[in-house]
């Protein structure tokens, strides 16, 4: 019998609340028979939900609550003994074959204790860059306990990488960070996405009136406003928003302020299932996103054929991202007028970048491409784990 240990700290209650639940996402290519999912909280996920994520394994549900900020005073590693001794007796409980950590805060500096313990197999997936994606955005002046917490983390995000078996950042611009800070071996494997309900888009001959829609946390570092401002110089065009965050009143005042309220349909949420299945039906996908990586609901716009609208980055340019499948524009009313413009009017020119987009998207993020990957990478440390024992 062969088991995984995943250790994190999300709340699959959110996840399954928002739709947001990946068939295999913990159990990739079915290859383990138990799956124990270790949250380091008091989430209590409905089981039922979170089965879809292990496929046919059996599934057991742990929780190791992190204790408060305030009584470790500040996660002080010595204060957190009693927790990770916690952990690592039910490890050896469990003893799992294979154990996998979704980020390198303290969830997995508890994973990497686990794995020094009891000597099985680690592998660590990184989803963000902490240097750029949070420390950079990060200003002492505007909250100074969560600015020192952050630098504090760094000493949990070392140590998980310098005992991780193999790290795995999600799309490239992770690698240089993941080296950086201690991994010894590191292979991009990007997001295993829905499976099921992706499909191609069958026309691109537009709708009456244009759909154009938008996908993302309504927030500063993803904020569409100019996106709208666009719209809004457009006649007949009708512009879906997908997402919520503390800019979505603004969002809203945007759209009443241009007078196009009656053209902007916002949703605060919708199950991935069912997004994924109305991709297709829309004319262009276009966002706003600072962050220095290609987004899941990007990646699932391209496997589609969706044509897109991407701002550039201010900064290093995210290094999967081509004019040759991605129209890419200053983050200006200007650039993404202009581009709307050109795929309205140039059809060949919006169904060539709709169709490049798909083929790339097709030979390097379909579902069952990544989701080998990661069946390789446990594989290896399996087969590694047996000639070794």
């Amino acid at each position: 019998m062969v088991s995984l240990l995943v250790v994190i700290s999300d709340s699959l209650s959110d996840l399954v609340k928002k739709g947001e639940i990946t068939a295999r996402y913990y159990n990739p290519g079915e290859l383990f028979d138990d799956v124990h999912i270790l949250m380091t909280n008091n989430d209590k996920p409905d089981r039922e939900a979170v089965q879809k994520t292990v496929g046919r394994a059996r599934l057991h549900l742990h929780n190791l609550p992190l204790p408060s900020v305030i009584s470790t005073f500040g996660w002080q590693p010595f204060m957190l003994k009693k927790w990770i001794a916690s952990g690592i007796e039910l490890a050896r409980e469990i003893q799992p074959s294979l154990i996998r950590a979704y980020g390198n805060s303290v969830n997995g500096f508890l994973a990497a204790q686990i794995k020094q313990q009891q000597k099985i197999p680690l592998v660590t997936s990184l989803h963000i860059n902490p240097d750029v994606d949070i420390r950079n955005n990060l200003s002492w002046r505007s909250n100074w306990l969560i600015f020192l917490m952050y630098k504090r983390m760094v000493w949990f995000e070392n140590a998980t990488l310098k005992n991780s078996d193999i790290v795995l950042p999600v799309y490239e611009s992770i690698r240089g960070y993941a080296i950086d800070h201690g991994a010894k071996q590191v292979k991009v494997c990007y997001n295993v996405l829905n499976s099921v309900f992706l499909c191609k888009k069958q026309t691109y001959s537009l709708h009456t009136p244009p759909r154009i829609i938008s996908v993302g946390r309504q927030f500063d570092q993803k904020n569409p406003d100019n996106l709208i401002r666009a719209v809004a110089l457009i006649p007949d065009v009708e512009l879906t928003l997908i997402g919520y965050g503390p800019y979505h009143k603004y969002l809203e005042q945007v759209a009443i302020e241009c007078k196009i309220q009656d053209r902007v349909i916002f949703y605060k949420g919708i199950p991935n299932d069912q997004l994924c299945k109305i991709l297709p039906d829309y004319d262009i996908f276009a966002v706003h996103n600072e962050y220095w990586g290609i987004s899941k609901a990007l990646i699932e716009a391209l496997l589609t054929g969706l044509p897109v609208i991407h701002n550039k980055r201010k900064g290093e340019p995210v290094h999967e991202f081509n004019e040759n499948f991605i129209c890419l524009v200053e983050n200006t009313v200007d650039g993404y007028h202009d581009a709307l413009q050109s795929m309205l009017t140039d059809h060949t020119f919006r169904e060539q970048i709709g169709r490049n987009g798909y083929s790339h998207a097709q030979a390097l993020w379909s579902p069952e491409i990544t989701e080998a990957e990661y069946v390789k990478v446990y594989q290896n440390l399996l087969s590694w784990k047996k000639s070794s024992s």
